[in-house]
């Protein structure tokens, strides 16, 4: 028997390769928002977050969304994908 194949993805934080089912998919839509994806299924371009505060801080550091996107992300999306975040980890 074969064994099924996990996909992993690359934290654009810490740079870790994990698990797509245990990290934060971080999703901009074709309208140009930023949205937290949980589900990961929704469509859009996306990059992949461990879900800790580091991670998202040493992204925000590293400007890891700008590389990820192409483009210049606002400090004010950081803001909300931090709230959101928040609520979604809970801590």
């Amino acid at each position: 028997m074969s064994t099924k194949k996990i996909p992993l993805r690359q934290c654009i934080g810490c740079g870790e390769m994990k698990n797509k089912k245990e990290m934060i998919r971080i999703l901009k839509t074709q309208g140009e928002s930023f949205i937290l994806d949980a589900t990961g299924r929704k469509n859009g371009r996306g990059a992949y977050l461990c879900p800790s505060r580091e991670c998202l801080q040493k992204a925000v550091k590293s400007r890891g969304l700008d590389r990820s996107f192409k483009m210049s992300v606002p400090k004010d999306v950081y803001e909300a994908l931090e709230k959101e975040m928040e609520q979604l980890v809970g801590k």
